[in-house]
Parts: structure tokens; sequence; C-alpha cells
């Protein structure tokens, strides 16, 4: 009887457990979405320049380990090509993007992934060889106001059943030059840590950060 009691005892601590990890608090999520956040940051050797060093070095992060933070919206940008053509000007664009979209934050009580995990991807990460379809949205820009829609082929709405495309993604297109090239060396590319709050519909039921590498061509 004594261990049928102690058996019983333990199987209520484990579901009492896995009941506190599934009932924590948006605060605590967003306190532990910083930590995965931050833990990046060190763990690379990450210089975070604030905006106003980004626009004294006329919007470009000056080596590979430097990032700009938009303070606003928490996301981290560093830019690795800012592209040959011209800056997008109030009108409609339709954007070519290849991207890797990778989790930084460990999760295995709501959701099941590792840090380091890649979520859903369309290029390789380590070299310019790629495969598949390029992703495609419609960009809408109107003064400060960048809108986009996941159009044609779409790697992002097969994951993810989202037709806006993350605020995360647009943020880059405000200082980037795209334009319509074939060349992996020109291309504009950028890579970010996106909060929830700029990512995906499921980061931001969840709340975790993602990495991203991305580039924007201009299409048709």
């Amino acid at each position: 009887m004594k261990r049928i009691h102690l058996f019983f005892m333990l199987a209520l601590a484990a579901l009492g457990m896995q009941s506190c990890n599934n009932d924590k608090t948006y605060a605590e999520k967003k306190e532990e979405e910083a930590d995965a956040i931050n833990k990046y940051l060190l763990e690379n050797d990450i210089k975070v320049i604030d905006e106003n060093t980004f626009f004294s070095q006329d919007t470009m992060t000056l080596a590979d380990n430097e990032y700009v933070l938009f303070k606003e919206s928490g996301v981290y940008m560093n830019v690795m090509q800012r592209g040959v053509g011209s800056p997008l000007t109030d009108g409609t664009y339709y954007i070519e993007s290849r991207f890797v979209e990778m989790a930084l934050q460990t999760r295995n009580d709501d959701i099941q992934m590792e840090a380091g995990d890649t979520l859903t991807a369309n290029m390789h990460i380590n070299n310019p060889t790629y495969w598949g379809y390029p992703e495609e949205f419609k960009l809408t820009v109107s003064g400060t106001s960048y809108s986009g829609t996941f159009s044609g082929v779409s790697q992002m709405y097969d994951t993810y059943e989202q037709t806006s495309v993350p605020t995360g993604w647009l943020l880059p297109l405000q200082y980037l030059k795209p334009s319509r090239t074939n060349s992996s060396e020109d291309v504009a590319r950028v890579r970010l840590l996106v909060p929830h709050s700029a990512g995906t519909v499921t980061a931001s039921r969840y709340v975790y950060p993602c990495y991203y590498e991305i580039t924007y061509n201009l299409g048709r």
C-alpha cells in the first residue's frame, strides 16, 4: 500500500511540474526569451550598436559580429550586403527571398524544439548554394509603412499558414537597396535576431525568438 501511495504521489508531483511549465505567465516567457537572445549574443561575441551609431555608419554594420538593435521592435540586424540597387520608395514590389529560420531557444514543454534547430529554410546557411524555390511576397511601401503578403510559392505560408509577412522580415527593407540579380555576392542580405512580437504567428503564440538569414531580390 505504501508503494502504491508513493507512486501516486510522484505521479501527481510530475503532473504538477508539467502544469507549472505550461502555465508560465507571459512576463515569464518574455524573460526567458530575452535570456535566450542574450545567451546567443554572448556565445557569438556579438557587438551591439544603437540606432544612432547605425545611422552614423550610413546604415551599415561594419563587422560580421556587429548588430544594430532596433529598440522599438527588439530586432537585432547585421547587414551582410546592402544590395546594388536603389532604396525602395512608395509603391508595390515583388520580392523573392532565400532564408533560413533557426530556433534560438530550447522549448520542451508546450512545443518541442532545441536551440539551433532549423525550423524551415530554402537555402543553405553556410554557402550560397540554393535549392527549391525562392520565397515570394508582395511588398507595399507607403512612407514609413511597410506591409507584405506571401504569394506564389511560400514555405512560410505552408509552415505557418500565415499570409502576412512578419514585421521582422520587413524592417531591413527600410535600409537595403535590393535589385534584380543572380549574383549571390550582390543580393541584399541580412542576419536577424527576431523576438516573438516581430516573428511568425507561432512564435508570437508560444513566445520564442528566431535567428534568420534572409536575402531580398526584386522579382517580376
